[in-house]
Order: structure tokens, then C-alpha cells, then sequence
């Protein structure tokens, strides 16, 4: 075995965990605290595949900016009870086992008896799909001017933010 694939092992675990984890817990911040931690592993399984840009990206944008916001809205709309949908109709909770239990049947067929799809097979390597590099030939060569104006848009409204906080303040 190699390191590349121990590594994959370990980090799907640990995403399949949390996620369990995430679902099972009542208290809904430390759900978002699991949430962060699979968002970590999934990172680790982008590293693993050779996709650096998309963990980084992972990192910053879920992990940070959606998870501040994740919390923020939890601690302002401080929930109450915490009491289950399950509890007022345990009917809702063989309903959520049956469907469960169907989707992993699925993907287990899929898994074991799905591996002659051909769409699969004519697929290209990506191993280059997610890397800085590619990315940024990408950006500058085929969408740059697509890129620029985006630029342009983002700098147009950071020069409006500054002046209406200029305005405000003076």
C-alpha cells in the first residue's frame, strides 16, 4: 500500500465519521463542528487526488467563510429545543431508516456491478483538472477576457464601497 492511498483511506474515515457524527448530534453548533471537521477531510481527499486548488478552496470558502456564517446564524436564532422530528412521529423515523437503507443498496449495486459503464472508461485522465497550474493556464489563456472583466467588476465595486464610506463618515 502505498502512503497516497493509506492517506485516502484515513481521510474518507474520517469524512464518513464526522459526517455520521454531524447528523447524529443535537446540539446543532457542534454539528456545524463536524461539519467543519468533514469539510477538513474532504480537503485531505482533494490533496490526495492532485487537486491542490480545490482544497484550498475547500479550506477557505466552506470551512471558513460558510462555517462563520453557519455559526453566526445558529448562535443569533438560539433554537430553543432541541427536540427531534422524530419524536412527534416515530413512523418519520422507519421512513428515514427505509430510505437510507435503499440508497446504500444502490450505491453498493453500483459499486460492485456498475464498473462496465462506459462513460467511465472513456473519460480522460484528470489529473491535471484541479491543479494551480491548469487553472491558471486556463484563466489567462482561454477565459481571459472573462477573467479581466470580472476584475474590473470587482474593482469598480470595492472604489463604490470605499466612497459611500467616505460619504457616511464625512
Amino acid at each position: 500500500m502505498s502512503l497516497e492511498l493509506i492517506l485516502f483511506i484515513v481521510f474518507a474515515t474520517v469524512a464518513v465519521v464526522s459526517s455520521v457524527l454531524m447528523i447524529t448530534r443535537k446540539n446543532a453548533i457542534i454539528s456545524a463542528l463536524f461539519l467543519v471537521l468533514n469539510f477538513g477531510a474532504l480537503s485531505g481527499i482533494y490533496l490526495t487526488l492532485h487537486a491542490q486548488f480545490i482544497a484550498v478552496v475547500q479550506v477557505i470558502v466552506y470551512a471558513g467563510a460558510i462555517m462563520v456564517l453557519f455559526l453566526f446564524v445558529i448562535m443569533l436564532l438560539r433554537p430553543a429545543d432541541d427536540k427531534s422530528i422524530f419524536d412527534d412521529n416515530p413512523k418519520l423515523k422507519f421512513l428515514a431508516v427505509s430510505i437510507g437503507i435503499f440508497i446504500f443498496l444502490q450505491i453498493a449495486f453500483i459499486i460492485l456491478f456498475g464498473s462496465n459503464i462506459g462513460a467511465i472508461e472513456n473519460s480522460g485522465s484528470g489529473t491535471e483538472i484541479g491543479t494551480i497550474q491548469a487553472i491558471g493556464k486556463e484563466l489567462y489563456t482561454t477565459y481571459l477576457i472573462p477573467f479581466e472583466a470580472a476584475a474590473f467588476l470587482l474593482l469598480a465595486a470595492a472604489i463604490g464601497s470605499i466612497v459611500l464610506a467616505k460619504k457616511k463618515f464625512n
